[in-house]
């Protein structure tokens, strides 16, 4: 696989992890020019209808998920049989090389590891996507410190309440992670990923996972039959509301379970709190977060009842003697008046067990009413305030404002974007309200990335926030091949995260090939070599027998490449070189010869038309005194 492109597009360079349904790889994106974990799934799932049915889904689920704690995914295809996902690549190491580090940990520094996760989960949640398969593994950390959920692949859409049974398909998780529901009957919502979370915190706070066996089936026994147990009982001094909070998020029953991420997440805030503000106990948060567990064995148990035996009171005084015979009464009379004193003490036990009754009821309304309702009240409505618009209104409630800053496209700095409780909702009183201040539309400047490597511009524009998009090279004659000549948007422009910035990146100087102007007049040498870009220049004008006045003789370089604004040397030509041809009329054959030799002239012989025999030059051509080109040929006649 490693050399492979898929969709003529993804490159596989390395392999990153080998899941039960896939491979995950780390590709490089050709056309965007950027790194991207790729997600391929295994040969043997791909042939499955179902199984690659899911895996297109897990992409459809997964892409609808757009939250800074969640792990993006790019693009889904299917390369001749081959399916896969591209997904987000982050350098990094998972949660579960953390706990290896860490656990035990602390539990503030657990829950700051942990509360990132329940945003991105809450995300989910809200989004009608249930994880399905929350672990250490799919927690990256990545080097600058974020913390992002992956693998999102074996999401469900909640809407449709899907089931997967042990018996009809396939047991999807982690078994030490699983939900007992999942176990038991193959159905998942949002609870099961609050279970699978809560079981992550405990081994996050004591080192251990709750249930352990020698084989998977024991574990998820366990996961149905037994409680996760409280982290105190193996880490000594973890707040009794800590271990509350664990117990209500790993509830076997989820009717008993905390409802989704979002609630854990405030949850979790308000534990944190707690620990920050170094309260041990706290009985009343314990009392909040700890279930309702209800045992339906304890319907069907019945108690024995009490048994009263009277017994018979001696007397306190002298008994006068009777003035008259009284008759001794019978044992059906003394049976009678047993009967009716055992009758009257039932009567008053009754009673006093009414009025004990009564008095427990009104206790455990009152407080049941102070604990569940009297001790909340109505959270305000502060969206749209600013801040200090918001703490005058909390003023006379005796709440407090804690907020946190998030960037938004449609509502002004510094005011109120949601709040958690929500309008409406319940908080205790002198209770916190969490509130989601606005810090504006999110933009970033736009860096100057002129002259720097491709590798340094993607640093720089990464490190604003920007993304990488398409790279072209061109030539250029002053900026060195491989750096940056221009990008899309100007320098300091305010743009939004993720804008791709597309580049243009130098090839060097552009070669020229050297045009091949020998022969030409130096009316149009010169403007063919211009032309090309580059620079003529004459270094010599010489004589030249062939080659007329005014034009190229020869070039440096003939041929061959050169960059713009180079020089061509030229030598032109002056011409032939013009003597004066010597007179010679009437010298004799041998002398007129040896002149016109010496003057540089080839000389050539031919009969008078009237021939003496005397060898005297009658004539000649050119004629004596005439200008011709040194080394041409002067032709005289001998009489």
């Amino acid at each position: 696989m490693l050399g492979t492109v898929l969709d003529r597009r993804y490159r596989v360079e390395r392999r990153i992890a080998r899941g039960g349904m896939a491979t995950v790889y780390e590709a490089t994106d050709s056309r965007l020019n950027r790194v991207v974990a790729l997600k391929i799934l295994h040969a043997a799932y791909a042939d499955d209808p179902d199984f690659a049915t899911r895996f297109v889904r897990e992409a459809h689920a997964a892409a609808r998920l757009s939250h800074p704690n969640v792990v993006s995914v790019f693009d889904q295809g299917d390369d001749d049989g081959t399916l896969f996902l591209a997904m987000e690549y982050l350098a990094g190491i998972t949660l579960r090389d953390r706990m290896r580090e860490e656990a035990p940990m602390p539990p503030i520094r657990a829950l700051e590891l942990l509360e990132p996760v329940l945003s991105a989960l809450a995300a989910a949640h809200d989004a009608g996507i249930v994880h399905r398969d929350v672990k250490p593994e799919n927690v990256l950390l990545t080097t600058d410190g974020r913390i992002k959920v992956a693998d999102f692949g074996l999401a469900r859409a909640v809407t449709s309440a899907s089931s997967t049974t042990a018996t009809s398909g396939v047991l999807i998780g982690t078994i030490s992670y699983l939900a007992p529901e999942l176990v038991v009957d193959g159905t998942a919502d949002a609870r099961s990923d609050v279970y699978s979370t809560g079981v992550m915190l405990y081994e996050m706070l004591t080192g251990q996972k709750p249930h352990q066996g020698e084989s998977p089936i024991q574990v998820a026994y366990k996961h149905v039959h037994e409680d996760v147990p409280p982290p105190s009982r193996l880490v000594p001094g973890i707040p009794p509301y800590l271990d509350g909070l664990v117990a209500r998020v790993t509830a076997r029953q989820r009717e008993s379970r905390t409802a989704d991420a979002k609630v854990f997440l405030q949850q979790a805030r308000r534990v944190r709190q707690a620990l920050q503000q170094g309260v041990y106990d706290d009985p009343e948060l314990t009392q909040d977060l700890v279930p309702a567990w209800h045992d339906p064995q304890l319907d069907d148990e019945k108690h024995e009842d009490t048994v009263t035996v009277p017994v018979q009171a001696e007397p306190t005084g002298d008994v006068a003697e009777p003035t008259q015979e009284v008759a001794e009464p019978t044992a059906e009379e003394l049976q009678t008046s047993e009967a009716a004193r055992q009758q009257a003490r039932k009567r008053r036990l009754g009673w006093l067990t009414l009025l004990v009754v009564l008095l427990l009821t009104v206790a455990a309304a009152l407080g049941g009413w102070y604990y569940g309702i009297g001790r909340f009240m109505d959270a305000p409505d502060l969206t749209g305030m600013t801040i200090a618009q918001a703490k005058r209104q909390m003023e006379s409630s005796g709440l407090r404002l804690d907020p946190n800053r998030e960037f938004s496209e449609t509502v002004p700095r510094g005011v109120i974007i949601s709040t958690d409780p929500g309008p409406g909702d319940r908080v205790l009183r002198s209770g916190t309200i969490d509130a989601v201040v606005s810090k504006g539309k999110e933009r970033y400047d736009m860096p100057d990335v002129t002259e720097m490597t491709e590798d340094d511009a993607r640093d720089e524009l990464e490190g604003r926030n920007l993304a990488l998009g398409e790279v072209t090279e061109a030539f250029h004659e002053r900026i060195e091949e491989g750096l940056v000549i221009s990008a899309s948007e100007e320098v300091d422009a305010r743009l939004r995260r993720d804008t791709e910035i597309d580049l243009v990146v130098s090839k060097g100087r552009e070669p020229i090939d050297v045009p091949d102007v020998v022969g030409k007049s130096m009316a149009k040498a010169p403007s063919i070599l211009r032309g090309e870009g580059l620079l003529p220049e004459v270094v010599e004008r010489t004589f030249h027998d062939s080659v007329p006045k005014g034009h190229v003789i020869s070039q440096d370089p003939t041929d061959g490449t050169l960059f713009r604004n180079d020089r061509v040397e030229l030598v032109v030509s002056k011409g032939p070189d013009l003597v004066e041809v010597p007179g010679v009329f009437g010298q004799h054959v041998d002398v007129a010869t040896a002149e016109l030799e010496a003057e540089g002239f080839d000389v050539a012989t031919a009969e008078a038309s009237t021939v003496f025999g005397l060898n005297l030059v009658t004539s000649q051509d050119p004629e004596g005194g005439s200008m011709a080109p040194r080394g041409s040929t002067v032709t005289i006649y001998i009489s």
